[in-house]
């Protein structure tokens, strides 16, 4: 049962915990430079992502993978310029952490210390956890991520939804539980069943932050460019487009290339 929204003035990782246990639904969006961050924000956005997810519709990658953390610095640093209330969770790209716990430190110290991020988020569970905790223990706060996890789609070989079997479905909630236990705040769970992933939201404390994961978890992310519509060409059964800028923007754009041909544009109002 839901309580009274409480008007945050400025969202942290404590008022995403607050937010869950009051029954109220966390939003979350991904942004990757200064408008785009400056437009989310001000719609009341409650957690901004700075995603790997820049290295798809930022850059053209067929993956995260190829993102660098200089380029994660770059984008997180823009984005939080523009921030005024949302908290700014930045990805740990690819190859800053995974193999050595004392590299994932140095790697979450330049995000936090050169772009002015909140926090950074990682992508798995126990094999990672060593990590997790040294990041923990410097005072940096860590979001988990399970699941469909992007930055190994080489190991998965497809994007499908994960965790169907009761195999990989219970190492996920021990993961989970893991994921609380060491520390983190929130966890983002990605593509999995629905019923598991209200399961594991009902079995731990921190906030579960869910896409592709139905609509028992605590909250929602997506990522900006997709739920605008300004991509055409991604269409899972859990995005919901809000506008079709793709379409809009084409339109618009070839307005404008056809009035500069004509000679339309600028006419004596538009001159000095």
């Amino acid at each position: 049962m839901s309580v009274a929204k409480k008007d945050y003035k400025r969202i942290t990782t404590k008022s995403l915990i607050e937010m869950k246990s009051n029954g109220e639904k966390i939003s979350m969006l991904t942004a990757y430079d200064y408008t785009m961050a400056k437009i989310v924000d001000t719609a009341g956005v409650d957690v901004i992502l700075v995603g790997d997810s820049a290295s798809n519709v930022m850059a053209g990658h067929e993956t995260t993978l190829p993102i660098t953390l200089d380029q994660m610095i770059y984008h997180a640093s823009s984005v939080v310029r523009a921030v005024e209330r949302a908290l700014v969770v930045v990805d740990l790209p690819f190859g800053s952490y995974q193999s050595d716990p004392k590299e994932a430190l140095r790697s979450a110290i330049r995000i936090m210390k050169e772009s002015g991020g909140h926090a950074v988020k990682l992508e798995g569970g126990k094999e990672i956890k060593e990590s997790i905790k040294k990041i923990l223990n410097a005072g940096i706060p860590v979001m988990g991520h399970l699941g469909l996890t992007p930055q190994s789609i080489y190991k998965f070989g497809t994007y499908s939804v994960r965790a169907k079997e009761d195999e990989e479905a219970e190492k996920l909630i021990e993961d989970a539980k893991m994921l609380e236990k060491v520390g983190c705040f929130a966890v983002v769970l990605e593509k999995i069943p629905a019923d598991l992933a209200e399961k594991v939201a009902k079995s731990i404390s921190i906030p579960v932050i869910g896409i592709g994961a139905g609509g028992g978890v605590d909250g929602q992310v997506l990522v900006i460019h997709d739920m605008l519509g300004m991509n055409n060409e991604f269409s899972p059964r859990f995005l919901r487009r809000y506008l079709n800028l793709y379409e809009q923007m084409t339109t618009a754009i070839g307005q404008y290339a056809a009035d500069v041909k004509s000679s339309d544009f600028p006419n004596s109002s538009e001159q000095y």
